[in-house]
């Protein structure tokens, strides 16, 4: 029998609040804070429309450490900080070697990216910023975690598009189950909101002009947003031995390929990874009670996930709670699935279902209970998360109880 591995810290911020308890507190209350982007680089954009963080936390950390960080490096590093209070734990010549993080990410450092490209080439600077290269790779925001928090043990970066957090809640997980590591700081973190990422997305044209409506029959499209997530995960062993408040259980993962279209996904992909998923849990479909559905707000998304969803879940498909909260914080790409895994863990310590805010009209390819607009008081044993990612690429993560 497999050991179990358990949630004892978490930590986020989004559009949506500071820290990991005013998102959630959002998201009870089916506020979403997707609106205007500010900004002056975004002025010729024709996206008019995303999740911003407007003003930072206090965070506290030295100028001599942030001018070596991209925006999405300091906001995995502040989410960090705040999951390794919640857990109690302090890392020190003692554990450091045995404490490692993997944090996803779906594109790179964006806001340094184009600095550097306004400078060279509008401004004719004759040279890039001294930490371009440091600040740019997507694997800083791990580096950065683990050097901010003296983290020595395994710790790298993975990068799935929209399923990157889920594949680093995987990566950790196995990390604690091979026995590399005692602790694991997870998850993901994303500042699309520049320039150069916006354009490549209007380019696209699936975003959506005004707001994000997952499953609503009007709904026009995505809609981006920033911010980050992270999770602090141990062994159930380890965390009982040192008296941690255990906040749920992340029971299993399941991953997929539709290896089929670089953007169009496929019915069979993420159905293959649900399944992979409980059956990695232990979970009878029944057992299920809540999904936090990738529910993007496109057209082809949300009714290949839902016949997806019908596919694995059967008749009780009827029976489950199933909300996007992208409604809320928007699309945050590669933290999308960090962000999700507060709403999941929430959802089950307090007996909530947030709901897919934005809501307007039944769409008949779209007939599950999607929790329209207002919260729902229900008992959550179990609550899975999906992520479907550009590329095929499918992660999809089980949390109950513990």
């Amino acid at each position: 029998m497999r050991k179990r591995i358990v949630v004892t810290g978490i930590g986020g911020l989004c559009g949506l609040g500071p820290d990991a308890a005013s998102v959630w507190q959002a998201m009870r209350e089916g506020r979403s804070a997707i609106g205007p982007l500010d900004g002056e680089v975004l002025k010729d954009l024709k996206i008019r429309t995303g999740c911003q963080i407007r003003q930072l936390p206090d965070h506290g950390i030295e100028r001599r450490r942030t001018v070596t960080m991209d925006r999405f490096s300091l906001f995995a590093v502040i989410a960090a900080r705040e999951a390794l209070a919640q857990s109690g734990i302090v890392v020190d010549e003692n554990n450091t070697l045995r404490v490692g993080a993997v944090v996803g990410v779906g594109v790179f450092g964006a806001e340094t990216t184009d600095e550097n490209y306004r400078k060279l080439l509008v401004e004719n600077k004759p040279r890039a910023e001294i930490f371009t290269v440091p600040k740019t790779m997507p694997s800083a925001a791990a580096g950065q975690v683990s050097m901010n928090l003296g983290l020595r043990g395994p710790t790298f970066g993975v990068t799935s598009a929209c399923s990157s957090s889920n594949h680093a809640f995987a990566s950790a997980m196995d990390q604690l189950l091979l026995g590399r590591a005692d602790m694991m700081l997870a998850g993901g973190t994303e500042a699309p909101l520049s320039w150069g990422v916006l354009k490549g997305w209007e380019a696209l044209r699936i975003v959506s002009p005004d707001t994000c409506r997952p499953f609503s029959a009007d709904r026009q499209g995505v809609v981006m947003g920033e911010g980050a997530g992270m999770a602090v995960l141990e062994t159930y062993e380890h965390a009982k031995a040192r008296g941690a408040t255990i906040l749920a259980e992340l029971a299993g993962v399941g991953m997929s390929a539709d290896a089929s279209d670089i953007v169009a996904p496929t019915i069979e992909g993420p159905a293959a990874a649900m399944r992979a998923c409980l059956a990695d849990a232990g979970l009878n479909p029944e057992d299920v009670d809540y999904v936090n559905a990738h529910g993007t707000g496109t057209k082809a998304n949300d009714q290949i996930e839902t016949v997806a969803i019908k596919q694995v879940f059967g008749a009780h498909a009827a029976k489950l709670s199933v909300s996007s909260t992208k409604s809320m914080h928007a699309h945050c790409l590669g933290a999308s699935g960090a962000i999700e895994m507060i709403a999941c863990i929430m959802a089950i310590r307090e007996g909530l279902v947030p709901p897919t805010a934005n809501y307007r009209e039944p769409d008949p390819d779209c007939d599950l209970d999607v929790t329209p607009n207002v919260a729902r008081e229900r008992k959550v044993r179990a609550a899975i998360s999906n992520g479907f990612a550009f590329g095929g690429t499918n992660a999809v993560v089980a949390f109950k109880a513990a």
